[in-house]
């Protein structure tokens, strides 16, 4: 297991907690606790060993894309493709976004 730990800034401020995926389900899960700031701590627990520089494509292409929430991330990522990635990280921002 590798362990990955990331910043970015964020871009807006959301409150809340969210919830995506289910650990353990071969798949990924990510919490969300957002966080009164400007920055973007992201905790990566991986299986897959030298993905650093993946998931940090993957948030760089999300901060283009969207804004991203200040708070911190916790993801347990057990081999999900990126693209299954982006749908569970976007979803915790969505959630957060109408909380």
């Amino acid at each position: 297991m590798e362990h990955i730990t990331l910043s970015f800034p964020a871009t807006r401020t959301v409150s809340g907690k969210a919830l995506a995926g289910v650990v353990g389900s071969g798949d990924m899960e990510v919490l969300f606790t957002a966080t009164q700031g400007d920055t973007l701590t992201i905790a990566i627990t991986t299986s897959v060993d030298n993905s650093e520089q993946r998931w940090q494509a993957l948030f760089e292409r999300l901060g283009a894309l969207t804004s991203i929430p200040a708070g911190q991330m916790q993801i347990h990522d057990f081999g999900a493709t990126p693209g299954v990635a982006r749908i569970r990280i976007e979803q915790v921002f969505e959630e957060v976004s109408h909380a």
